[in-house]
């Protein structure tokens, strides 16, 4: 679906609006198929999916399942939006929307429109003038697109059980120093340069992942892993670009991501698609809030949604974006480096949603699919991490200070810690930032783990327990 141009019809009539939504599907995939066809892929998408659950391995490669995998992802997109023009252009049970009249002894429903959708201040099913701007805008999808909150609701309810019939939950992905990090042309320093004069030199995961794109004055290096990661995320999740960057940018970087157009069709939200302010907010998801969870580096822009949120230790390949955090240090291209592929931030982050998938579809598990709240399975995964460690913190906590209101305090009891205030014979670690404190001599004495609090960080954001001997105290 186009996401920048103007809608072609300019017309009062749902008759129009549905034949642009359909002329709108061609832009999806390379086949468009009649909602018969589509309904009938669909079909045969589940059929193959429970057949391909009970093969050997060697019935097929790969290669065939992943091929699968996409038509049926494809299906499903192109599935949604025909019900879009069907459900919302001419709902199954449209006349009971409207209210009973007696006329000459016998009982009439009207059809009342009940405007579930505005788009240039008409009403996309009944196609009258409306002035109301109540509802949420969904500008990403087509411009001047607004639902109602009533309609958004059905529309969520609706997808999430066609979701969870294809066993997969909702992604949201930030974009800077979450999956690559870009700079200006401009700011790129001294010891930089060869990335522009010197790319032949370069090694070619670098290279490979390095665009210099003129057109928009930037150059942006893509986080090692992130196309086997969007591959392999791409069977459990639907996923969403969520960016505070401009919409030009947004759609820059998922054609470096997704040049084939097979991971994120139209959902690429930018700053101008949020409701709030430098916030971001999952009402411009069409996605319950339930089965969503979000990829980010900064957790302050998702003030009402950080039990959605996984936290993602930030990407600093360019030396503007280690000067735009206040970090003293050699970005990773001065240094002529990058992250480890095999045991990056986004190697250790799949497999963590790998495993919340597989916890949230646990067949043993005797609930209502529909019922769970992924939200849970994040807070259950995140107290693994810690489980065992009893911690004993010195020199940390300001003595004015309650120790269970502080940051790293929480932070380790999320993760799973439990807490000591004397080191007894059933502490593991001792948190310091002085090698000096009685404390700190007492772990040493009882060899317990002496670390500093960022040892406690660092588990946050690689979702396990880190090697103790990182993490030095000193004086």
């Amino acid at each position: 679906m186009s996401l920048t141009a103007d809608s072609p019809v300019h017309s009062s009539s749902s008759d129009d609006f549905a034949a642009f939504l359909d002329a709108e599907l061609d832009s999806a995939s390379d086949v468009s198929p009649d909602l018969d066809e589509v309904e009938n892929e669909e079909a045969e998408g589940e059929e193959e999916v429970e057949a391909d659950e009970g093969q050997d391995e060697d019935d097929g490669g790969d290669d065939d399942d992943n091929d699968d995998d996409d038509d049926i992802d494809s299906s499903r997109t192109k599935k949604r939006k025909v019900e879009l023009i069907e459900d919302v252009v001419d709902p199954p049970s449209s006349v009971s929307r409207g209210a009973p009249a007696e006329t000459s002894g016998a009982s009439l429903a009207l059809d009342v429109c009940t405007h579930p959708g505005v788009m240039g201040g008409m009403c996309i099913r009944c196609g009258q003038k409306v002035e109301d701007e109540s509802g949420v805008a969904f500008g990403y999808i087509h411009k001047n697109l607004r639902l109602a909150d009533d309609e958004i609701a059905r529309l969520r309810d609706k997808d999430l059980k066609n979701l969870l019939r294809h066993k997969k939950l909702y992604l949201v992905l930030d974009l800077d120093h979450t999956l690559l990090n870009s700079t200006r042309l401009g700011d790129i320093s001294e010891e930089e340069l060869y990335l522009k004069d010197q790319r032949e030199v370069l090694p070619d995961a670098v290279r490979t992942n390095l665009f210099q794109l003129d057109h928009i004055h930037m150059m942006t290096k893509l986080r090692p892993f992130v196309h086997t990661f969007l591959k392999e995320s791409s069977s459990l999740f639907e996923m969403y670009i969520y960016t505070m960057g401009e919409r030009p940018y947004a759609l820059e970087m998922a054609k470096l991501l997704d040049p084939g157009g097979i991971y994120f069709h139209s959902r690429v939200i930018a700053q101008s698609d949020s409701t709030r302010r430098h916030q971001k907010g999952l009402d411009v998801v069409l996605g319950q809030e339930s089965a969503v969870l979000i990829l980010d580096d900064t957790e302050v822009v998702w003030g009402k949604h950080r039990e959605n949120l996984i936290l993602m230790d930030r990407y600093h390949f360019f030396a503007s974006s280690c000067r735009q955090f206040g970090l003293k240090c050699k970005s990773l291209s001065e240094l002529k480096s990058d992250e480890n592929e095999a045991e990056g931030a986004l190697a250790s982050v799949l497999k963590v949603l790998q495993r919340i998938h597989s916890l949230f579809f646990d067949a043993e598990r005797g609930d209502n699919i529909m019922e769970r709240d992924v939200r849970q399975v994040l807070k259950t995964v995140r107290k693994e991490i810690l489980t065992g460690c009893k911690i004993v913190f010195t020199g940390v906590i300001p003595i004015q200070c309650q120790p269970e209101n502080h940051f790293y305090w929480k932070l380790a009891e999320q993760l799973g810690a439990t807490f000591s205030t004397e080191v007894d014979e059933s502490v593991t670690h001792v948190v310091s930032l002085n090698d000096k404190t009685e404390k700190s001599r007492q772990a040493v004495r009882e060899e317990k783990f002496l670390v500093h609090p960022r040892w406690i960080e660092a588990a946050n954001y690689l979702w396990r327990k880190p090697p103790e001997k990182n993490f030095p105290v000193t004086s």
